[in-house]
């Protein structure tokens, strides 16, 4: 949510199993070797859904580091599948994960650099929940950091978490990143985070995960 426009400033593409199970039940199932195959099919199955959606926001999309240090499928998939559907390319947001560790950081650096030349935004998710993210925002700014939930919760009781989204709020401004605030869930959090300058918010204060329109992506490991 964009809170000083009152609007919804993009929706993101979660994996949900038929019984509602979450992204690591569902990718738990998957075996290594079709992790990547099956990633493809989910984004393609989200821009797909946006378009017969008719949707008019942002559409985030997750991609891990080992989907585009090396090959650039994913941005190739991604372009080839907004231009068959219409769905505006400059309404995608490719938001990377930091689930797992970053191989070769300059070359993830430099793929996400040439290919952001076709128009969508990018992300980092869940900054701050892992080792390296500031090593990946210094080789690579994106144009929007989503402040990790651990920093977000009850910072209207904690200084130093305060502090420390008050000094990372100053970076990406300084930067020009914008910064969404992950797993919101009190008027009070979106308070101190509007008094530092965060106007993007996501979290269960403003909706839960919808699955009831979500259609199966059909998937066969063979």
């Amino acid at each position: 949510m964009d809170v000083e426009r009152r609007e919804v400033f993009a929706h993101e593409a979660l994996v949900r199993g038929v019984h509602g199970e979450g992204a690591l039940q569902v990718l738990g199932r998957v075996e290594a070797r079709h992790r990547f195959a099956f990633h493809e099919a989910c984004r393609v199955k989200s821009i797909e859904m946006a378009s017969m959606l008719g949707m008019q926001s942002r559409l985030s999309l997750n991609v891990s580091p080992n989907d585009v240090a090396g090959p650039t499928e994913c941005f190739h998939t991604a372009i080839r599948t907004a231009d068959r559907v219409r769905f505006p390319i400059d309404r995608l947001i490719l938001e990377l994960t930091e689930g797992e560790p970053v191989a070769d950081l300059p070359a993830l650096a430099a793929t996400f650099r040439a290919f952001q030349s076709f128009g969508f935004a990018s992300a980092i998710d869940d900054f701050g929940a892992a080792y390296a993210s500031f090593e990946l925002l210094a080789a690579f700014q994106p144009d929007i950091v989503k402040l990790d939930r651990s920093f977000v919760r009850d910072i209207h009781l904690s200084a130093v978490r305060f502090t420390l989204v008050k000094g990372l709020v100053a970076i990406c401004d300084e930067l020009r990143i914008k910064v969404l605030a992950e797993g919101v869930e009190t008027p009070e959090e979106v308070q101190v985070l509007r008094g530092l300058g965060v106007r993007l918010f996501q979290g269960f204060l403003f909706a839960r995960p919808g699955i009831g329109m979500l259609p199966t992506v059909a998937w066969n490991a063979a």
